[in-house]
């Protein structure tokens, strides 16, 4: 039951970065259900490991480098999710803050 609700939280972020964000696309609400599986296991599986082999240059760079990651990532997963789009590396940025904030607040509010 957590699994279904934390999904149905990511979805909804989805749909509000889309209407906060100009340049970030979902096509229906399957597409938002994709991308946010996607995302699910991009963050779960590869981002660790990019994280990793980042590590001196993250801390070199006050941990900007695992911003920029966590925004790449979030870029390639709309290159592959069809009905997912990002316009460019800019909208990414601005979509990787507000789905950020958006997933934080969201998930704080299901948890209390």
């Amino acid at each position: 039951m957590k699994l279904i609700m934390r999904l149905a939280i990511n979805v909804f972020a989805l749909f509000v970065v889309e209407y906060l964000v100009p340049g970030f696309t979902l096509t229906s609400l399957w597409a938002a259900v994709v991308a946010a599986v996607a995302i699910g296991v991009v963050n779960t599986f590869i981002k660790p490991i990019i994280q990793l082999i980042a590590l001196p240059f993250t801390i070199i760079t006050f941990g900007i480098v695992a911003f920029l990651i966590n925004v790449a990532l979030l870029w390639f997963t709309s290159k592959f999710v069809p009905g997912f789009m990002i316009d460019n590396f800019t909208t990414a940025i601005i979509a990787s803050i507000v789905l950020s904030l958006v997933s934080w607040f969201l998930h704080k509010m299901a948890s209390e």
